[in-house]
């Protein structure tokens, strides 16, 4: 129960949209290390190996209550950033036909939700970059080829676990900000 009480502190904030953006943050950073772990019970543990690199931003989201506890508005803003910046770099990895760019949505819905109407600026700003991205994605010659390669099999069941984590994380942020909102 320690360890619930420290997690319950360390993601605390006075500031209800703040809080949100830390609890989302922790739960994005500890789910990092298991995502591996799904990929491997879908795909098989030797392919899905090498997509132990996809948690090395896992430290960066378990970070974000840290930051926001002496710069709120840095912590809100960093959680759709890093978000934006972990799929982009999750494609790259892992390769569009694998669904991981519909990770980009709750990105958008982050950015649009984390911020006060006073903060709009800054919440188009991190708006324009996930759907910036989706928009020119296809454009992008560098991330023609994923790093990782699967089989049309592989790829189908990595679509299907990335479609249901989206849609899981989609349900979490709603929920989540809609207790802020009541």
């Amino acid at each position: 129960m320690k360890i619930f009480s420290a997690a319950k502190s360390y993601i605390a904030n006075p500031d209800p949209l703040t809080a949100a953006s830390c609890l989302i943050a922790v739960v994005i950073g500890t789910n990092g290390p298991v995502y591996p772990l799904y990929l491997g019970f879908m795909i098989g543990f030797p392919a899905a190996a090498p997509a132990f690199i996809t948690m090395l931003a896992s430290p960066l989201f378990l970070a974000i209550p840290w930051l926001a506890r002496r710069y709120p508005l840095a912590g809100r803003a960093a959680l759709p950033l890093l978000g934006t910046l972990n799929t982009i770099w999750c494609i790259k990895l892992l390769g569009v036909a694998s669904g991981v760019e519909l990770f980009l949505l709750p990105c958008i819905s982050l950015a649009a939700l984390s911020f006060t109407a006073r903060e709009r600026l800054l919440s188009f700003a991190l708006l324009a970059m996930p759907i910036g991205f989706y928009i020119v994605q296809p454009y992008l010659v560098a991330l023609a080829a994923p790093l990782l390669q699967f089989s049309p099999a592989q790829l189908q069941a990595l679509a299907t676990l990335n479609a249901a984590s989206v849609g899981t994380l989609t349900a979490f942020l709603g929920l989540t900000y809609a207790k802020i909102r009541a």
